[in-house]
C-alpha cells in the first residue's frame, strides 16, 4: 500500500543521513589534508650538505604562533592598497611559489611589473633578494613589493592600520610576540619565520646524494654535464652561487632593464642579474629575469647559440656553452630530478 507521508519521511531520513556522511567525510578529509602545526614542524633544520645559513633566527626564533601568523600574512590581500593582492597571489605553491605562465609580476589595478616573480624557497641562505639584489635582509624583503606601485602599492602605515583594526590579528600578534602590538618589524619577522621554514631539499637529486635513490643513465650523464658546464654559476647544493652575472641575453628595448647596475650605479654591473636557483626549475617557468623563455629547452638553446657579446658578459660565456642534442636531453633529464614534490605539496605552506 502506498503511503505518501511515510515515503516522504523515509526519503528525508536518507537525505539527512547522506548530508551527515558528506559533512563528516569532508571534515575528515580536511583534517587529513591540513593537519595542525606542531613545534617540530617549524624547527629550522639545515639539510644534509647545505652550507650554514645567512639568516639564523637568533633574534627571531621560529614558533608555531609566529609561523602561523606569517603564513596568514603571506596570503593576506590587505597588504595591498585595494585589498586584493597578497604575496601568495604571485607566489603559488604548485609552482614552488613562483607564478607559472605569467611573464611579469602583476599587481593592483591589473598593472604589470617588468620582472618575473621568482620562486620562494631556501631564503635563509640568501645574502640578497630580488633579481638585482636591491634588498639585503629577509626581514626587509616584504617591504619592496608592499610599496611597489605596480605590485601592492600600499604604505606600511595603512597596512598596520588595517591589521590593527582586526581583533583576530591582534590576538595572533599577542600569541606570537607576547603582546598585541602590531608593528612593521613584527609583521616582517612573522613573514621571515614563515618564509624561512620554506625549505626545499627533498628532490630525487637530494635522495640520490644521500644514497636513497638511484639515477637513470641519462640522469647520471646529465649530472656529469651539469657539473662540467653549468655548476660554476649554479653551484650545488643551492644551485646558485648567489651572485650576479650577465648571461648574454639581448636587451629588451621596451624594458631596458640594466639589472644590478640600477642598485650600485656601477657600469660594471650593467645587465647583471642574480643567479636563480635551479631547484624546482621544471615548475617555475617562465625563465630569466624578464620571463622571456617558457621552456627549459629555450634556456639551453640560448646558452648553446644565443649569447650576445657585451662588455659585461660573464667571461665563461664568451663562446657560449656548446651542447649537442643528446647533451641537452641529458641535462633536461637531470634538471627534472631537482623537483621537490614534497615541498610542492607540503600542507604547512598552504593557505589556511
Amino acid at each position: 500500500m502506498f503511503v505518501p507521508g511515510k515515503r516522504i519521511a523515509v526519503g528525508l531520513t536518507f537525505f539527512m543521513i547522506a548530508l551527515f556522511v558528506l559533512f563528516f567525510d569532508s571534515c575528515r578529509r580536511d583534517a587529513e589534508i591540513i593537519p595542525a602545526v606542531a613545534p617540530d614542524d617549524v624547527t629550522f633544520k639545515i639539510p644534509p650538505g647545505f652550507p650554514a645559513p645567512v639568516y639564523n633566527f637568533e633574534n627571531n626564533p621560529v614558533t608555531v604562533d609566529g609561523f602561523k601568523l606569517g603564513r596568514r600574512l603571506f596570503y593576506e590581500g590587505r597588504l595591498a592598497s585595494d585589498n586584493s593582492i597578497s604575496c601568495g597571489f604571485c607566489h603559488q605553491q604548485v609552482n614552488a611559489f613562483a607564478n607559472s605562465g605569467h611573464q611579469f609580476s602583476h599587481g593592483v589595478g591589473g598593472l604589470f611589473g617588468t620582472r618575473n616573480a621568482p620562486p620562494v624557497f631556501n631564503l635563509a641562505w640568501n645574502y640578497t633578494f630580488m633579481w638585482d639584489g636591491g634588498i639585503n635582509h629577509i626581514e626587509n624583503q616584504p617591504l619592496g613589493p608592499i610599496a611597489n606601485p605596480v605590485e601592492m602599492n600600499e604604505s606600511l602605515a595603512n597596512v598596520i592600520a588595517k591589521l590593527n583594526a582586526d581583533l583576530s590579528y591582534k590576538d595572533q600578534f599577542k600569541a606570537a610576540f607576547g603582546d598585541d602590538s602590531v608593528t612593521t618589524q613584527r609583521l616582517c619577522r612573522a613573514l621571515a619565520q614563515f618564509m624561512g621554514i620554506m625549505i626545499s631539499a627533498e628532490s630525487k637529486y637530494d635522495q640520490y646524494m644521500r644514497g636513497d635513490a638511484a639515477f637513470t643513465t641519462q640522469e647520471s650523464n646529465g649530472l656529469a654535464l651539469f657539473r662540467t658546464k653549468c655548476a660554476s654559476c649554479h653551484t650545488e647544493p643551492l644551485f646558485s652561487d648567489r651572485s650576479y652575472h650577465n648571461n648574454g641575453l639581448p636587451v629588451d628595448p621596451t624594458i631596458n632593464d640594466r639589472g644590478r647596475m640600477m642598485i650600485t650605479n656601477d657600469a660594471a654591473d650593467s645587465l647583471k642579474f642574480k643567479t636563480p636557483s635551479l631547484r624546482n626549475c621544471a615548475v617555475t617557468y617562465p625563465y630569466m629575469h624578464d620571463g622571456r623563455f617558457m621552456t627549459l629547452s629555450e634556456c639551453l638553446n640560448h646558452y648553446a647559440g644565443g649569447v650576445v657579446i657585451s662588455p659585461t658578459l660573464d667571461p665563461l660565456l664568451a663562446a657560449g656553452i656548446p651542447l649537442t642534442t643528446q647533451e641537452k636531453s641529458d641535462l633536461l633529464a637531470f634538471l627534472a630530478t631537482l623537483t621537490d614534490q614534497k615541498f610542492l605539496t607540503d600542507t604547512r605552506f598552504r593557505e589556511q
